[in-house]
């Protein structure tokens, strides 16, 4: 790895831009930490000693390390991506950010460290700006990500639509509840205007009566 670096510290930076000349820099650095993360917590083949003396020596970025223990952080490119005071926005580096929730236009390398991509949940990160093959991958996870939010989108609009005729179909039974009580009541005054009449004649007949027993 010290050679590696040595290398591409002295290469040439005729026709790089500036930030390019420091990305294989960048990679070297996370690939040799890369090294020491996987031998010491993952196959457990070098002491603590050993892995303190690293860190001590400068051989080992413990910053860098410790970040890829916890979760989301777990294929981190560089320490860089995420310096959110060296932003103009005080914002993370786009690296930081899914490819499917980036629209294609967007999935240029990261200016500081030429990452692609270290976001955990995607395939194969972190991608580096030399990396191939990986577009056509996420230009699917991409169209299936855009096609579950606009069927997000298309189901709440058929949603509205059925809680508007939900209200219409409820106005329409109140209207006509309200004028089936109307007509029971015009039938209700009918039959009381009619008890009326029976009443009053046969009050009437009564009072003809008792007038026939008087002139008997």
């Amino acid at each position: 790895f010290e050679e590696r670096m040595r290398e591409a510290v002295n290469e040439t930076h005729e026709g790089k831009r500036k930030n390019e000349s420091t990305w294989e820099i960048t990679r070297i650095h996370w690939e040799r930490n890369r090294f020491i993360y996987e031998v010491y917590y993952k196959k457990k083949a070098i002491s603590r000693e050993l892995y303190d003396y690293l860190v001590q020596a400068k051989v080992a970025d413990q910053n860098l390390i410790a970040k890829w223990r916890k979760p989301g952080y777990e294929t981190l490119c560089s320490l860089q991506a995420i310096a959110v005071r060296d932003t103009n926005y005080g914002t993370v580096g786009s690296c930081r950010v899914p490819l499917k929730h980036r629209s294609p236009q967007q999935w240029g390398p990261n200016v500081k460290t030429g990452c692609i991509s270290c976001a955990s949940c995607d395939k194969g990160a972190p991608i580096w700006w030399f990396h191939t093959g990986w577009r056509e991958h996420f230009e699917g996870e991409r169209a299936r990500h855009v096609a579950k939010k606009s069927g997000g989108k298309a189901s709440a609009a058929e949603q509205d639509r059925e809680d508007a005729l939900v209200e219409e179909r409820i106005k329409r039974l109140k209207g006509e509840m309200a004028s089936t009580n109307n007509g029971n009541n015009d039938n209700n005054d009918d039959n009381d205007n009619n008890n009326s009449d029976k009443a009053g004649t046969t009050e009437g007949a009564k009072g003809d009566d008792s007038g026939s027993a008087a002139c008997v």
